[in-house]
């Protein structure tokens, strides 16, 4: 607090003179030239409201704190102080202020690019900050007949700043401002920023005549990041064959498509229930070596499960498997749910037996194993899952407590109870936590089939354990063995 303090002192004196201050973007520097003399080329749609801010928007006090001269003596003073008043709560929104109270004051005053890149993500006054930076260059730039290399950078980041805020319009001015202050033509990467905010909100038409734009007026070459946009925006919109389209196109322009290129056609494909093509654009991705990821795994059979083929999306999954196709992380979750809800309960064994075989448990979760094991329970086949569950133990696919509960419990009422205290016993070695219920149900299915000393052993680990509460506790489950014992 006592550095809080002494940083607020230096912040003394209250004058009306920085008054302007509080509504920056209304106000205009002195002499200074506007961002952009020419109007938006992309207009602000009233019709859809604008985005959640991403960076601070905090109002500044009334009136504003004086800066002392020392401190607005050089850019290095400046940023020292700033770089500490960005740690206090209340000073923190006023750093961008602070600048500009700087460069009011003195029209000698240079902000170099370490300024201005520290505060060029903060959209109060970020319209004025802009118009500083190119009306008094930075001072590395003095000495060559070049711009300020950081001078890309600071800008990147005030055009991310308004897309993401949702001011397309701002966004577009600050492109403008920074095409004709740049000493090179500006890269795609730029304008995917603003071509991307806007498909994020849905203003498909307006993203296809900025990308005109981009491509005849300004010469910008389109890359991989470019199409995927509007290849997504396309999909959502006006559906996967105008995103065809511009994949097409991507060809055209010699740009290699990338994996989300695929995967974002495949996902359309599916959506409209074209499994086949959407087939097609997986072998695609083989053949050329792109690869199947994570996410093409998830699109391709998930999209297949959900359009009735359970079948299909297995027969491909094990051919992946066979092949070294499948990714390690991929969950087969939804293939064994889908397997199990229309009764492929053998399709589900020969998928599981796959994975196991091949050493791919990464691809069988916690929660798959526990719903291929649950559906072998309803379907009544205790033999596999006896077996299948104690490979599935070995290889650390471990039940929770509860589910495996309930699998002990179905082999302990079958009168298999020698098979799940085993089951019990493997899944032990591997985390397995069992709690009261799971050695109760272990004691009673002994005691049902008259294997009184098993019970016992059961029980005395259950005492130890500290699972039996009381007396009458430990005699109801000695009633259940047949074993009567004198306690006295």
């Amino acid at each position: 607090m006592a550095a809080s303090r002494r940083l607020a002192r230096k912040l003394p004196s209250i004058i009306s003179k920085h008054q302007r201050l509080i509504s920056p973007e209304i106000e205009t520097l002195e002499e200074t030239p506007e961002i952009s003399t020419s109007p938006a080329s992309i207009p602000l749609d009233p019709s859809l409201p604008l985005l959640p801010l991403a960076v601070s928007h905090l109002s500044p006090p009334s009136p504003l704190p004086a800066l002392p001269s020392a401190h607005a003596s050089s850019p290095e003073a400046l940023l020292r102080l700033l770089r500490r008043a960005r740690h206090h709560p209340r000073l923190a929104p006023l750093d961008l202020h602070l600048l500009l109270a700087a460069a009011d004051s003195s029209s000698a005053f240079r902000p170099d690019h370490r300024l201005t890149s520290l505060l060029a993500a903060r959209l109060p006054s970020l319209r004025r900050l802009l118009q500083l930076v190119l009306s008094r260059p930075c001072p590395c730039a003095d000495d060559s007949i070049f711009a300020c290399p950081d001078l890309l950078p600071t800008f990147r980041k005030a055009i991310l700043a308004f897309a993401t805020s949702g001011d397309i319009p701002a966004a577009s001015e600050a492109l403008a401002s920074l095409r004709r202050a740049a000493d090179s033509p500006l890269p795609a990467e730029f304008y995917n920023i603003i071509l991307h905010a806007l498909a994020r909100v849905h203003r498909h038409d307006d993203a296809i005549r900025f990308y005109s734009e981009m491509t005849s007026v300004h010469s910008v070459a389109p890359d991989a990041y470019t199409f995927n946009i509007l290849i997504n925006s396309s999909c959502r919109v006006e559906g996967v064959d105008a995103a065809m389209r511009w994949f097409e196109e991507m060809r055209r322009r010699s740009c290699a498509p990338t994996g989300v290129s695929f995967n974002t056609l495949m996902r359309g494909f599916f959506r409209e229930g074209r499994h086949k093509e959407g087939l097609k654009v997986a072998h695609e991705m083989l053949q050329l070596g792109v690869g199947l990821s994570v996410a093409s795994m998830e699109i391709l059979i998930g999209g297949l499960c959900r359009g009735g083929e359970a079948s299909k999306a297995a027969e491909l999954f094990a051919e992946f498997l066979v092949d070294a196709v499948a990714q390690e992380g991929f969950d087969c979750l939804d293939l064994v749910e889908s397997l199990c809800h229309v009764g492929r309960v053998d399709k589900a064994v020969e998928v599981v037996e796959l994975v196991l075989e091949r050493n791919r448990a990464s691809c069988l979760s916690v929660p798959a194993g526990v719903t291929f094991l649950d559906c072998l329970v309803k379907a009544g086949r205790l033999d596999d899952v006896c077996r299948l569950m104690g490979r599935m133990v070995r290889e650390g696919i471990v039940p929770d407590t509860i589910s495996c509960n309930c699998i002990l419990e179905a082999l302990c009422e079958a009168g298999r109870t020698s098979d799940a205290n085993k089951l019990r016993i493997l899944a032990k070695e591997k985390g397995f936590q069992a709690d009261g219920v799971t050695y109760s149900m272990l004691v009673q299915g002994f005691g049902r089939q008259g294997r009184v000393s098993e019970g016992e052993a059961v029980l005395d680990e259950m005492l130890d354990l500290g699972f039996i509460p009381n007396i009458v506790a430990y005699n109801r489950l000695l009633d259940s063995l047949h074993v009567r014992r004198s306690l006295q």
